[in-house]
C-alpha cells in the first residue's frame, strides 16, 4: 500500500485524497453546507445526489493536483460506515468500480477510525493515547493502546456535542452549521457566566449527555426578551457548559488511566474555546489537535486510518464490501482497560 486513494462520503462532505506511504499528497473537499442550510440540517436524499454529482470531477482534480495517474494507485480506502446509507453507497460504488478496473484492493474504513487517526496526519503520536472524538454524530472518549485497539471509555447517551451545537443554534435563530455560528458569537459577544446552565453527568464517569442542557437553553431563550444581547449571553453560557463537561471528562480519564498523550478530534475540535482550555493543559499533558481542515470530515483521515490499520486483522476488503450504517470500530471494546 504505497500510493493510496481515499474516499469519504459518509454525510455532507464529498472528499478524496491521495496518500503516499501514509503521508498526504493531495486532498479535495466539496462541502454541502450551502445546500442544506435552508433546512437547518442535512437532508439525506439531497446529500446522496450531491455526492453523485461531484465525486467524479473531484477524482480527476485530486489526481491532477497530486501528479498521480490511476495506474499509479495500488490501493483504495473508502468509508463504509457509520453514516447516511445513500451517501456511503456513492463512495463505496466508486471505490469498488475503480478497484475492479485497476485490479487493486479496496479497504473499508470506519468513519470514526478516520477521526481517531486524523491527528497522525500532522503529528507522530506514540501509543498509547487518549482521544476525545467530538463531532456532529458522536461524542466518545477512546483509549488507543496500539493501532487497531479501540477501547471506548465513555460516550454520549443522547445528542452528540456537535448535534447539540446545531440544535441550539437553530433554536435561537443562528445559521447552520451551529458550531461555527456559536463559536463566532460567543467569542465576540456575550457573558459565559450569565447563565448557570447544568453540566449533565459531570461529577462522575466518562459518559456524556447534552439533552438536559439543550432543554435548559431552550427555557432560557423562551424566558428572555429575544434581544441580541440576551442571545449572546445564552450562547456564550451554553458553549461554556459544553466545553466544561468535555474537558472535565477528558482530564478525568487521562488521570485515571495515567495517559500522558491526549488527542481531540472531530468538528467540535475546531471550537476556539475548547482549544484555549486544551492549551492550558499543555504543561501537564501532551496535547494533539488536528488543523481545522482535518477536524471536519475529509478523505485524508480515512487514508491515514487505512495506513495505520493496514496490518490489523479484520480490516474489511474485497469485492463484497458493503456499507454498514452502524459499523463498530476494529477490535472495539466498551470495557475500561487500565494502561499503566
Amino acid at each position: 500500500m504505497n500510493t493510496l486513494l481515499a474516499i469519504e462520503s459518509s454525510c455532507d462532505e464529498t472528499s478524496l485524497a491521495i496518500l503516499k506511504k501514509g503521508q498526504l499528497s493531495g486532498l479535495t473537499i466539496s462541502s454541502q453546507i450551502a445546500l442544506h442550510q435552508p433546512y437547518g440540517g442535512v437532508v439525506p436524499e439531497l446529500a446522496s445526489r450531491q455526492h453523485l454529482s461531484v465525486i467524479h470531477p473531484l477524482l480527476n482534480q485530486t489526481l491532477k493536483e497530486s501528479g498521480v495517474a490511476l495506474a499509479d494507485l495500488d490501493a483504495i480506502a473508502v468509508t463504509v460506515g457509520p453514516g447516511l446509507s445513500g451517501s456511503l453507497l456513492v463512495g463505496v460504488a466508486v471505490a469498488k468500480m475503480l478497484g475492479a478496473l485497476l485490479s487493486i484492493p479496496v479497504y473499508g474504513v470506519n468513519h470514526m477510525e478516520g477521526h481517531l487517526y486524523s491527528v497522525r496526519l500532522e503529528h507522530e503520536v506514540p501509543f498509547p493515547y487518549l482521544c476525545l472524538v467530538c463531532s456532529g454524530g458522536h461524542t466518545q472518549i477512546v483509549l488507543l493502546s496500539r493501532a487497531g485497539s479501540h477501547q471506548i471509555l465513555g460516550e454520549t447517551r443522547d445528542d452528540a456535542a456537535g448535534e447539540a451545537f446545531d440544535k441550539v443554534a437553530k433554536m435561537v435563530g443562528l445559521p447552520y452549521p451551529g458550531g461555527p455560528s456559536i463559536d463566532q458569537l460567543a467569542s465576540t459577544a456575550g457573558n459565559p457566566l450569565a447563565h448557570k446552565f447544568p453540566r449533565p453527568m459531570k461529577k462522575a464517569g466518562y459518559e456524556f449527555s447534552f439533552s438536559g442542557l439543550k432543554t435548559a437553553v431552550r427555557k432560557a431563550w423562551l424566558d428572555s426578551d429575544r434581544s441580541e444581547s440576551a442571545r449572546a449571553d445564552i450562547i456564550a453560557s451554553f458553549q461554556e457548559a459544553v466545553v466544561d463537561v468535555l474537558m472535565t471528562k477528558l482530564l478525568r480519564a487521562a488521570k485515571d488511566y495515567e495517559v500522558q498523550r491526549i488527542a481531540v478530534v472531530g468538528g467540535v475540535a475546531c471550537n476556539s474555546r475548547l482549544r484555549i482550555e486544551l492549551q492550558r493543559c499543555s504543561d501537564v499533558y501532551d496535547i494533539f489537535v488536528p488543523s481545522p481542515m482535518f477536524c471536519t470530515d475529509n478523505a485524508a483521515m480515512i487514508g491515514r486510518a487505512a495506513w495505520d490499520l493496514r496490518k490489523c486483522a479484520g480490516l474489511q476488503s474485497g469485492p463484497h464490501l458493503d456499507v454498514r450504517v452502524n459499523l463498530p470500530m476494529l477490535n472495539q471494546s466498551n470495557e475500561s482497560p487500565c494502561v499503566k
